[in-house]
């Protein structure tokens, strides 16, 4: 699960996280474990062209992954909204070490800047490409649940 959600994003994953728009993507996006900000500092940033303004750095050599399969679960059992994807695998990847991952909304695939696409969360990640597949496992990516 998410280590943080944007304050963007807030109330707002599981109504994206369906994809509403005709050719919208949920976007993976690896961060450089070298300069990442912290927590509280990412969480102000609104969208993923702000957040890498600041310290933090993509991981450009393994590339982004479009997620697959996202599904949004209301489960009445446990009282919550659970937001999953297939997981993501990376054939062959080097580069600098990876310290977390985000996942974004992009609006609109066809076209567009990091200035549309918004962050959704962001899980912390230990990987250092090193050739090898490296497979990630997503796992209800978001849970949101009521108090009341």
């Amino acid at each position: 699960m998410a280590n943080i959600v944007f304050n963007v994003a807030l109330g707002r994953v599981a109504s994206l996280a369906a994809l509403p728009n005709a050719n919208d993507a949920l976007i993976l996006v690896p961060l450089e474990s070298s300069g990442l900000v912290a927590d509280a500092t990412m969480r102000d940033y609104d969208t993923l062209s702000d957040l890498l303004a600041g310290a933090s750095n993509e991981q450009t050599t393994v590339g982004r992954k479009t997620l697959a399969s996202a599904a949004v679960t209301v489960n009445d059992t446990s009282d919550r909204v659970e937001v999953d994807a297939a997981d993501v695998t990376w054939t062959a990847p080097t580069g600098n070490a990876v310290g977390a991952v985000v996942i974004c909304y992009d609006p609109d695939t066809t076209g567009g800047t990091d200035a549309d696409l918004i962050p959704l969360t962001k899980h912390d990640v230990t990987w250092t490409p090193d050739g090898n597949n490296f497979s990630l496992t997503i796992a209800d990516f978001f849970r949101a649940s009521s108090s009341a």
